[in-house]
């Protein structure tokens, strides 16, 4: 080969070192398609979420017509209080959403006493079938 040639071809495998090298590595990588930080505000608004159907469905098994309620039906609260731990995120939304609407209507005097003491054992009930269900 040529000295030319050689020198040439040296010449630009030293650039190309160079330039691959000195390039941005951020620049060479590629985009995620969901970024860090979004995936951390999703998941921060679930955790809230579920926070928040957690404390309204327990707040409203704590009232004292709810703890009557449940000590009709020999159920204690804190069994209730456990099962609402380990239901699903769906789960809780419903229930929560349940929960809501039945202090609503009693509020609204659609409901009597008799009732919503009815519903509470219901809800109750229906919350520990589904937790032996899900532990099965």
């Amino acid at each position: 080969m040529s000295l030319k040639f050689q020198s040439c071809l040296c010449t630009l495998l030293i650039l190309i070192l160079v330039v691959t090298f000195t390039a941005p590595q951020n620049a060479l990588a590629q985009e995620h398609v969901v970024s860090p930080a979004d995936l951390h505000r999703d998941i921060l608004a679930a955790a809230q979420a579920r926070e928040g159907n957690q404390d309204k469905v327990l707040k409203f098994f704590s009232s004292d017509q709810a703890k009557k309620a449940l000590q009709s039906a020999n159920l204690p609260y804190e069994r209730v209080q456990k099962a609402v731990s380990q239901l699903s995120d769906e789960e809780l939304a419903r229930l929560a959403a349940r929960t809501e609407k039945v202090r609503k209507d009693f509020a609204a005097g659609a409901l009597t006493n008799q009732q919503i003491t009815y519903i509470i054992i219901a809800l109750a009930t229906a919350l520990i079938v589904v937790i032996i269900v899900v532990a099965r």
